[in-house]
């Protein structure tokens, strides 16, 4: 006799995202200041140190080298990430100051320039049937171009709005997030095994550490009283921004990918992996680049994750539907996938 198990609705908040939301409310009760913001900063370095080292550490390169017989679709993922999101944050700067002001366009524009994400763009890609590996390999890639991208993007796009960019930050940067990956990538063959065997604890690690970010970065909004900038109007108007970005994004990926002519399973790849910003990438860098004021730069990219999750997971099972009864595309094959339900980041 099989067991069910009881799942919550697609469109339901993530328990992470509740988690992420109570991170905020601590924040903004007991914000860390003094010398308790020091060691909540120094915490959060060594935290997303270890993120990346971890994530380095469990990244095969031979799985790496392999996806990149995919070149155009990857060429097309990093496209859609680093060349189409910025176009269409820089198109929002029309709404400047009327609809959003200058410190919510700058987080606005600061999302269009984070890479893309792993976790949830291999999962989405399964649910709907498309290309598992592509998208795998697509991500990776991503967030390796995002360490050096994102941050020379933001120094020619955001100039003085990111606190201050300068060598020094992206120097910060690089050794940050690089060198603990590379660090990973050079101990892979010895650690790589225990990494994969304790993978879901591991994960409350990864979790963890942003959580931690997200306190220090809201800690330091707080103290420094930015906060008082916003309205829920102001709020209001920023969801609707985002969600016509999604959307935007969305029909771009899809339907450039088949007047590119990518076959089906592809096109799903495309779309889930190019239309996400992750923001496991995306805290630590705005935690260097904007400085007291990351705490607004970070709050539409945590409200677009939060988006993108409900969102694709409601297209993601309307794509694998719309597959098995055949509703492709003439002439585009079809590959079944396993499905995965395990959505995050």
């Amino acid at each position: 006799m099989s067991r069910r198990t009881l799942q919550l609705p697609s469109w339901l908040p993530d328990p992470y995202i509740l988690a992420l939301l109570g991170t905020v409310v601590l924040a903004a009760l007991l914000p860390a200041s003094g010398a308790a913001a020091d060691v909540a900063g120094g915490a959060s370095t060594g935290a997303v140190a270890l993120l990346f080292f971890l994530y380095g550490a469990r990244l095969s390169t031979r799985e790496a080298l392999d996806g990149l017989k995919h070149w155009r679709l990857h060429l097309t993922v990093l496209a859609s990430t680093f060349l189409l999101f910025p176009l269409l944050g820089l198109a929002a700067k029309g709404l400047e100051p009327l609809v959003l002001t200058p410190q919510l366009y700058s987080g606005l524009l600061f999302l269009c320039l984070v890479p893309s994400t792993i976790q949830s763009s291999i999962a989405f890609t399964s649910i709907a049937r498309g290309n598992v590996p592509a998208a795998m390999c697509a991500g990776s890639f991503s967030s390796l171009a995002g360490i050096l991208m994102t941050p020379l993007l933001a120094a020619l796009l955001l100039g003085g709005s990111a606190g201050g960019f300068s060598a020094d930050s992206l120097l910060r940067i690089v050794l940050q997030l690089l060198v603990p990956f590379l660090a990973g990538q050079l101990l892979r063959r010895w650690i790589g095994g225990f990494l994969t065997r304790h993978k879901q604890a591991l994960g409350y690690v990864d979790r963890g550490s942003i959580l931690l970010v997200v306190y220090t970065a809201f800690s330091e909004g707080m103290v420094a009283g930015v906060w008082h900038q916003v309205t829920p109007g102001r709020l209001g108007a920023l969801l609707l921004v985002e969600a016509l970005l999604l959307a935007a994004m969305l029909a771009l990926t899809w339907y450039g990918s088949k007047r590119l002519g990518f076959v089906r399973e592809d096109r799903i790849a495309i779309q889930f992996a190019g239309s996400k910003k992750s923001l496991a990438a995306g805290l630590p860098m705005a935690s260097v680049l904007f400085g007291a004021h990351a705490s607004l730069a970070v709050l539409p990219l945590m409200l677009f994750h939060q988006m993108q999750l409900m969102v694709c997971a409601v297209l993601a099972k309307r794509r694998a539907r719309d597959g098995r009864v055949g509703a492709a595309e003439p002439g585009e094959a079809r590959v079944a996938q396993p499905e995965n339900a395990g959505v995050r980041g």
